[in-house]
């Protein structure tokens, strides 16, 4: 009988993972994810999507504040797991944890390694206009997703992929990969192999990376909104008021970068390149809109008026 998996993970993105597992009657030894932590505009103290299912289905939990602490890593040795699986936890592991595990940690990383090493691989690689990403399984060392790969499977981009909706797809393209990989380590089929190619990285997103430059081109704008949606969000001012851009798309012709070229039912802005036309907007404070409903009540002038 399998000794069992401890498992690691925080985001909605670690829930398919952690469902796959349970679904094939693995052994769940342990749950760890992040402390509750105070979310949305009421700052209320909210427990992490993985914490809902592990007591959706009674599971044991953690929640160390330090993931250092001497009792808690005594208390996983004790576990004696098979497997560790890490998603999206949110901390890094110290040596102490990695080798507890007698297969190792196993961490699945949502990008095709090397390439965007780092805690926002998915916007990252639509930031900058990538047509193909995918999911690696690998086994974690002490360096930042430097460790061997185990399995890896290429997703394609789409138009109109956003953060969100890449997330998504990833996290259930893991999921399986996941299945995947336990079942073939356990067999020997998978050989670890060192990471091949150059590799880039995938800072965490500050607010300010929402930022539009209007002298970028219309698709490299695009890009940005897919890229930064659902958080920061894409943003621009207005006669000084602060918007968020939520979709958009690129369509040809020319015009001065932030300049509005038309605001008659529809929204279409100019860039380094191309025209953008802003399908959904947010303006602060209020909900998401759409241009036309934006544009409802609101004095603005072509050719004149501009996006800064």
């Amino acid at each position: 009988m399998p000794a069992g998996i401890i498992f690691f993970g925080t985001p909605e993105f670690a829930v398919p993972s952690l469902k796959a597992l349970i679904e094939r009657d693995e052994k769940i030894l342990l749950v760890i994810t992040q402390p509750d932590k105070p979310k949305g505009r009421g700052k209320n103290i909210q427990p992490s999507e993985v914490k809902k299912i592990a007591l959706e289905y009674g599971l044991s939990l953690a929640q160390p504040e330090k993931i250092r602490d001497e009792n808690f890593i005594e208390m996983l040795k004790r576990l004696n797991p098979e497997f560790a699986v890490v998603v999206a936890y949110g901390k890094i592991l110290p040596k102490e944890i990695l080798e507890i595990p007698k297969y190792g940690c196993i961490n699945l990383h949502a990008s095709l390694l090397p390439k965007y090493r780092g805690a926002a691989p998915i916007q990252w690689a639509l930031i900058n206009g990538e047509k193909t990403t995918g999911v690696t399984t690998m086994l974690i060392d002490e360096g930042l997703d430097t460790g061997p790969v185990l399995l890896q499977k290429e997703v394609q981009i789409e138009d109109e992929d956003n953060a969100q909706t890449l997330s998504e797809r990833l996290s259930r393209v893991g999921a399986e990969l996941i299945v995947e990989t336990i079942e073939k380590m356990r067999k020997g089929e998978i050989e670890p192999k060192p990471q091949k190619g150059e590799p880039s990285y995938a800072p965490p997103l500050k607010k300010e990376d929402g930022k539009i430059n209007w002298s970028s081109s219309a698709r490299q704008i695009f890009n940005l909104i897919r890229g930064t949606y659902p958080w920061p969000c894409a943003y621009s001012f207005l006669k000084n008021e602060r918007v968020k851009i939520i979709k958009a798309e690129v369509i040809e012709g020319v015009a001065t970068p932030g300049m509005i070229v038309k605001a008659k039912n529809e929204l279409v802005v100019g860039t380094g390149s191309g025209l953008l036309r802003i399908l959904l907007i947010q303006p602060e404070g209020k909900k998401v809109m759409t241009a036309k409903e934006f544009l409802s009540g609101r004095k603005i002038n072509e050719g004149v008026d501009s996006f800064c």
